[in-house]
């Protein structure tokens, strides 16, 4: 088993892994849309989910895996009014991929935090 880290202090204080690889399989948490790097969130609901794409995508490359290996996706999404904002960034990262999806409107634990993504990827 294989445990990485984006270096988020969220990771440390909540005591998680960014992902995790378990064989042919790698589990990606919940990740919200801060450029990790600066820890500053956009305001625009599509930034955020680019951000979460990016970040997503580090993690599964240095696992091993790309984006065309997700299988599954879970968007939990603040606020239904944001949907149309927010459907070009989910077109451009998955609409080749096609997973199987689930959205859930709730709240997420920081007022800025507007989109998070958690994904599960398999190696065939």
């Amino acid at each position: 088993m294989k445990r990485i880290s984006s270096g988020s202090e969220f990771e440390k204080v909540f005591g998680y892994s960014r992902a995790v690889v378990k064989g042919n399989w790698c589990f990606v948490s919940g990740t919200t849309g801060y450029d990790y790097s600066t820890m500053t969130m956009p305001e625009s609901v599509a930034d955020q989910a680019q951000n979460c794409f990016e970040t997503i995508a580090g993690a599964l490359n240095e696992g091993g895996f790309e984006m065309a290996d997700i299988v599954r996706v879970q968007y939990t999404l603040t606020d239904a009014d944001l949907l149309d904002e927010l459907l070009p960034a989910l077109s451009e990262a998955m609409s080749e991929i096609r997973p199987a999806a689930t959205m859930v409107i709730a709240d997420l634990i920081k007022p800025e935090m507007k989109i998070e993504i958690e994904v599960t990827a398999m190696k065939a």
